[in-house]
């Protein structure tokens, strides 16, 4: 190995290295900070892990609000992430596959719901929600949260099917197969990589979504895990390492989610950018 290669790979590792630190010291210091107390931040402050307790954890997982908000949101964002797969995958597979007039327009359309932000709809949303007298309850929360996550999948979704051969369709129905049996039958198998990166994503975008739900649930008993941390926070104080605790609990799924998938979702972005 040449000096320039040396060179060249002291540079590639050093730059990883920083990007490492600089990714990995906010999860660090999460969680270093759940373990202490309050009164210990201020008479020992330091970032190394020291004065480590379980008290924060023992107090959020004995609260029933703590609980109930986490409930809240594994019911919001499962049940959110299952419709919104599959309103995508029906969405997806007519503007690829089906042919109808109109078609790229609504293509375009949804790609413009995607990308509009939430802080422009949350108003609108809201007063839906209200008129449909689905103000303070989940099933409210879960469908204005189609309203990102349906949006989101289609886009995904539209790049997997583009990278199928159409005469795969065409042949399941040339031997007796329905549109729906061709659909689950022959197409989706080969894009199962696609569908479960789309469902971690989406469950990741309702998991984390605060706006939404601060704005739509008021009631204390419909919070969502992001809405009772903000909550911890008050005029007087800012429980720093609570925060932190139910931070740590709040990241904890989605963190086993990406780690589980992580092979799909890395397989299934790279498939859905080929001819997205």
């Amino acid at each position: 190995m040449n000096r320039r290669n040396i060179r060249f790979s002291i540079f590639k590792y050093s730059v990883l290295a920083l990007v490492l630190v600089f990714v990995a010291f906010p999860l660090y210091y999460m969680i270093s900070v759940s373990f202490r107390t309050q009164s210990s931040m201020f008479t020992n402050p330091s970032y190394l892990p020291v004065d480590l307790r379980m008290k924060n954890y023992d107090f959020a997982l004995h609260s029933r609000d703590f609980i109930k908000s986490l409930m809240n949101s594994l019911i919001v964002a499962g049940v959110a992430t299952t419709i919104a797969v599959l309103f995508s995958v029906m969405a997806a597979y007519s503007l690829t596959i089906l042919r109808f007039k109109g078609r790229d327009t609504l293509g375009k359309v949804i790609v413009i719901a995607f990308l509009t932000p939430g802080a422009l709809l949350f108003i609108p949303l809201a007063a839906i929600a209200a008129n449909f007298h689905m103000s303070n309850t989940l099933r409210g929360l879960i469908f204005v949260y189609l309203s990102f996550t349906v949006p989101l999948g289609t886009y995904l979704l539209i790049g997997f099917f583009k990278n199928l051969v159409g005469e795969l369709e065409e042949a399941a129905r040339v031997d007796g197969a329905t549109r729906l049996e061709a659909l689950w039958y022959i197409l989706l198998p080969l894009i199962a990589p696609g569908l479960v990166s789309v469902a971690i994503l989406t469950f990741t975008a309702a998991w984390n979504e605060l706006l939404y739900s601060l704005v739509i649930n008021i009631s204390p008993s419909m919070r969502t895990l992001p809405v009772a941390i903000l909550n911890l926070s008050t005029a007087d104080e800012t429980p720093l390492s609570l925060i932190m605790a139910y931070s740590t609990i709040a990241a904890a799924p989605v963190l086993v989610l990406y780690f589980v998938g992580q092979r799909f979702i890395v397989e299934g972005l790279q498939a859905g950018a080929v001819k997205g």
